[in-house]
């Protein structure tokens, strides 16, 4: 089963269907990823959050292992996210990259998540997030096979 990737937002433009794409192409199991997109709500503020929140928790499978892309979560360094990514697939569980909307989600949504994890201490647009987060699966298999992708 691939990492399942719920981005809130429109497709992916095609700059980044690019990237993304580039990366897809060298993902192999369990690290290949399917993304399915969730829409924005038509609502602002706290009334959207709650929608899209509710959206993403419909989409959660009960034993997954759920990732939160969260600018408060932890700031780990790439071999600590694979082997939290290996870590799961050694359970057998089901990964879930949870990626939220512009107003973020609500703290039940957090509260599911295995693992809240923040890129950077830096904002990322929505697209340029869904790039990042394709290169790190990549750079996660790599690591996790022992492969020269990954220098440290």
């Amino acid at each position: 089963m691939p990492v399942k990737i719920l981005a809130v937002g429109k497709k992916h433009e095609s700059w980044v269907a690019d990237g993304i794409g580039r990366y897809e192409k060298r993902l192999r199991k369990p690290f290949d990823a399917s993304w399915q997109l969730l829409p924005h709500s038509s609502r602002e503020g706290d009334a959207a959050r709650a929608e899209e929140s509710e959206r993403i928790l419909a989409k959660l499978d009960r034993g997954a292992f759920v990732v939160l892309l969260d600018e408060r979560g932890r700031n780990v360094d790439s071999p600590a996210l694979a082997r939290t990514l290996q870590g799961a697939f050694d359970s057998g569980r089901a990964v879930i990259v949870v990626i939220g909307g512009a107003y973020g989600v609500e703290d039940r949504v957090r509260e599911r998540a295995d693992f809240v994890w923040s890129l950077s201490q830096l904002v990322f647009p929505h697209q340029l997030v869904r790039l990042i987060l394709a290169e790190q699966l990549y750079r996660a298999q790599e690591i996790s096979a022992g492969r020269s992708y990954h220098h440290v």
